[in-house]
This record gives C-alpha cells, structure tokens and sequence, in this order.
C-alpha cells in the first residue's frame, strides 16, 4: 500500500511540512463515492512514488476534518511546500487525477510563494 494515514497528531509533518507535493484524500467507510475514488488514489499511489498520497478518515478525525473545511466527501486536496494547490470535493476519475498530479509537479513554486506573499501583505494593509 502506497497511501499513508493522516491524523491531526501528524498532518502538519506529514502534509504542510512535506517537501513533496501531496495528495489528502478526506474519506469514510460508509461513503460510497469514497469507495468508488479509493482503488482511483491508491493505483495513483503505486504510479507516483515521488508523491505522498495521504487519507483522513473523516469518522476517526472530526476535528482534523472540521479544521479543513470538509463538508462534502470525498474531498480532495493537493498541497506543495505546505501551500494547497488544489481542493475539490466529489471522486475523480483516473485520467483526471493524472493531469492534477501532473499540473501539481509542473507547478511554479516560487511564483506561487510570491503570489502568497502578497496576498497576506495586502491582508496585513486591510487590518
């Protein structure tokens, strides 16, 4: 198995610290869509070692899913150097997972970081 487990004990080392890019699949055993999603991350997992593929258990990490935002599962989102590229709630299929990855890896980092430093600059003017 190539997905590891996130927790709130460990999502800030696992996922915002990560120099990787990561993918966070927020899921539940009851939740068909996850099912359906599931073998779609996992066979994603084993096609892309040099990406971390994450899974929150959205039953056992209220409070971690609740600080996220979820409210719809499941819910994906991509982080790189701790800044989240991407978030989307709903299965996708494989061929677009594959373009996600791709645009996540191809992805401009340091102008993102500019870009988010001028964002909290212009937040820090509003107060």
């Amino acid at each position: 198995m190539a997905t590891s487990k996130v927790t709130a004990a460990n999502f800030d080392e696992e996922v915002l610290k990560s120099s990787t890019p990561v993918l966070v699949d927020f899921w539940a055993e009851w939740c068909g869509p996850c099912k359906m999603f599931g073998p779609v991350f996992e066979a994603a997992s084993e096609k892309h070692p040099d990406v971390v593929f994450a899974k929150v258990d959205t039953e056992a990490e209220q409070a971690l899913a609740g600080a996220a935002g979820i409210t719809s599962i499941p819910t994906l989102m991509a982080f790189r150097d701790g800044i989240l590229l991407f978030r989307q709630p709903g299965a996708l299929p494989a061929p677009s997972l594959e373009e996600l990855i791709g645009a996540i890896k191809a992805a401009d980092m340091e102008e993102i970081k500019k870009e988010v430093a001028a964002q909290e600059a212009q937040l820090g003017e509003g107060e």
